[in-house]
């Protein structure tokens, strides 16, 4: 009998011949896989092994020489697919990434298996792989399916789980592997990252197959640990900084993808509800709900084919979810400091909650809106109270407002019309914001139809004047791109503030 190779024990791909462990959700899954009629979604982070298990375990039940294994990313696998609510008797059929399809293709096979669970279908089988929340998006197609279904939810693997892998592996080669602890802790849970691991601390010992005696690996996992890093790198790092940037690379926006990034790498699963980003973060709650609500970060990902691989996001779950484990072990090891500085941003780190708070009477909303808008598209966090209209909801009105007017945004815009001085509200917010004239931070947008004089504690101030029998649009563009100028100066002369004070602690630390 021939040797195993160090290729068929530590398996980069395909089902392990040598290694396979089985999940914590394995017997469930047999069960589920036996039952005749109901259809399968197994959802979970990627990397974690739930395709091999499937495969696995449809070998245990006898269906595997007969399973149909067909691919969400696979152009010619999905013309297969688009036609299996038409077929009879169509067998055991196993569409992995089944997240990958249209909404349409996912609507007509979640159809189909109301229709297979209600008949109690014996000759045909569906299973569905996806990433985590895949049945939820597959329930939004068709409300009724949930108890007609099974949704087997795979969590990452504890070490013990990955260690045993390990362990496999050993016994089959032959060899001790001593760092095997620290390989299994640097795995994350992910089977597929401790495969790629101990490949190459094999390869480093020249360890191709089998030993005739039992050898010991001493190569410690840092090594191997760089060597694989810096693969990685060749392969994702241009990617990781292209998405950080966005669709639209803003040095002085509050790097809403890049913040992004940031959850999902210290996520649990691999993967981020962005609602909870949202919430979790009153600084980027704007800039990445514009992100998110305006369709930009579905667009962005359909539109650029280095990232369609990489990442995903479902606009129903709103989930966002790393595609290759690879690339979310590459992530998770990044120096994150100097990724920020290579990815371009002025700065990550936020003094004010607002960059700008709008002032302004009711007469002018429209033109407030446009403004609010176009600051919006560069990615900087503006107080516009329809924006807030959910937040400001039962609240104490004043109590809410007065903090943003008085310190919470970095610069107040006051829209100075003939209107301006004769409202309720723009006299409650001028009245929180009069003690800043004098700190850099107050900036008029003088209206032509308001009479000389009307304001003249502002006329000292630098600001803009708006001359209403003119392009609203393009004066508003011109405002904005002076702002965005301002905004990105003052967040530069934070980061350089904060530099001197890191340098000043360390004089005095020394």
């Amino acid at each position: 009998m021939p040797r195993p190779l160090v290729e068929e024990v530590f398996k980069r791909s395909g089902l392990p011949t040598y290694t396979f462990v089985e999940p914590a959700e394995y017997g469930h899954l047999k069960v589920a896989l036996r039952t005749a009629g109901r259809g399968v979604v197994v959802e979970g982070p990627s990397g974690i092994g739930k395709t091999t298990a499937v495969r696995k375990a449809a070998l245990d039940a006898g269906l595997g020489d007969v399973a149909q294994m067909l691919s969400g990313r696979n152009p010619d696998d999905v013309e297969t697919i688009k036609m299996i609510p038409e077929l009879k008797d169509a067998g055991m059929v196993i569409i992995d990434d089944f997240h990958r399809l249209d909404d349409d293709i996912k609507h007509a096979i979640a159809e189909h298996l109301k229709v297979m669970a209600d008949r109690e279908d014996q000759k045909t089988k569906i299973v569905l792989i996806g990433i985590n929340k895949a049945g939820d998006s597959l329930i939004h197609f068709a409300a009724d399916l949930n108890n007609r279904i099974d949704t087997i939810h795979f969590e990452l693997n504890d070490v013990e789980r990955v260690r045993q892998l390990i362990k496999k592996g050993e016994e089959a080669l032959n060899i001790t592997i001593t760092s095997a602890d620290s390989v299994a802790r640097d795995a994350a849970g992910s089977f597929h990252i401790a495969q790629i691991l101990c490949h190459e601390l094999c390869l480093d010992a020249d360890i191709t197959e089998c030993q005739e005696r039992p050898t010991k690996l001493e190569t410690s996992i840092e090594k191997i640990k760089d060597r694989v890093l810096n693969e990685l790198s060749r392969t994702f790092r241009a990617r990781a900084v292209s998405f950080a940037r966005g669709r639209r690379f803003r040095r002085e926006g509050r790097a809403p993808y890049l913040h992004l990034l940031r959850y999902l790498i210290t996520s649990n699963e691999w993967t981020c509800n962005v609602d909870e980003v949202i919430a979790s973060n009153s600084r980027i709650r704007g800039s990445l709900g514009q992100v998110i609500d305006k369709g930009h970060l579905e667009s962005f990902l359909k539109e650029d084919k280095n990232l369609q691989d990489l990442f995903h996001y479902d606009s129903y779950t709103r989930v966002f979810a790393v595609e290759d484990p690879k690339l979310m072990y590459f992530l998770r090891n990044l120096l994150w400091s100097k990724f920020v500085r290579e990815v371009g941003f002025i700065s990550v780190e936020f003094r004010s909650k607002y960059d700008f708070a709008l002032s302004f009477a009711g007469e002018q909303r429209a033109i407030a809106k446009l403004l609010s808008e176009s600051l919006q598209d560069h990615e900087l966090e503006v107080f516009y109270d329809k924006d807030q209209q959910h937040m400001i909801l039962a609240a104490d009105v004043e109590q809410y407002l007065g903090p943003i007017y008085n310190s919470e945004a970095r610069f107040v815009i006051a829209l100075l019309s003939k209107d301006y001085p004769k409202k309720i509200w723009t006299k409650f917010e001028s009245e929180n914001f009069k003690e800043r004239f004098g700190d850099n931070s107050v900036i008029p947008i003088w209206f032509s139809d308001a009479a000389p004089g009307m304001f003249d504690e502002s006329a000292r101030l630098g600001g803009f004047m708006l001359d209403l029998t003119e392009s609203i649009d393009q004066q508003i563009s011109g405002i904005t791109d002076s702002l965005v100028k301002r905004a990105g100066a003052e967040r530069s002369e934070e980061e350089q503030a904060s530099k001197d004070r890191e340098v000043a602690k360390e004089s005095e630390d020394a």
